[in-house]
């Protein structure tokens, strides 16, 4: 555990508790079930000659969208979900888990096929609701095998506060 400035208004400090994911190498089936299973059907990935025609030269070859990028980071953290938050539980009082709230991402870099990918997770709690519930950001940075960022997306969740 880590002391930070949270950059609130009243610059108060919260603890920031990081964990890393085990990591998963992704393939090209991964990106066209995906892209079959929503119906993702526009051209950067359902066209090869489109990529290679309208994409720079960099990145002519298949690539992940970034709804498939954020999904394979929540997936990541699945297995180790319920150990970060006994971990924030152990200093915070959480109450009951009452589900996802809000998601924000940014991409950074593309995954293409043969990249493999883990995450490095920070939680923290966000704030208290007018209601008394809790709002816990589990801030999500996929990386490549390069260590560079490919998304970095925050997902909020909400606890029903301390009984």
């Amino acid at each position: 555990m880590t002391q930070l400035n949270s950059g609130e208004s009243e610059n108060r400090e919260k603890n920031i508790y990081r964990f890393t994911t085990a990591r998963r190498t992704i393939t090209e089936t991964d990106i066209v079930n995906f892209v079959n299973l929503v119906g993702l059907y526009e051209p950067p990935f359902v066209d090869m000659e489109w990529i290679k025609e309208s994409m720079p030269e960099s990145h002519q070859k298949r690539f992940a969208p970034a709804p498939f990028l954020v999904s394979v980071g929540m997936g990541l953290v699945a297995p180790i979900v319920m150990n970060i938050i006994a971990k924030v539980s152990e200093e915070e009082e959480l109450g009951l888990f009452m589900g996802m709230v809000g998601i924000e991402a940014r991409v950074q870099n593309p995954v293409y096929p043969g990249d493999t990918l883990k995450v490095d997770v920070e939680a923290s709690v966000k704030r208290k609701t007018s209601k008394g519930h809790v709002l816990v950001d589990l801030r999500h940075m996929v990386k490549n095998q390069k260590g560079e960022v490919t998304v970095d997306f925050v997902e909020t969740v909400l606890f029903s506060g301390p009984h």
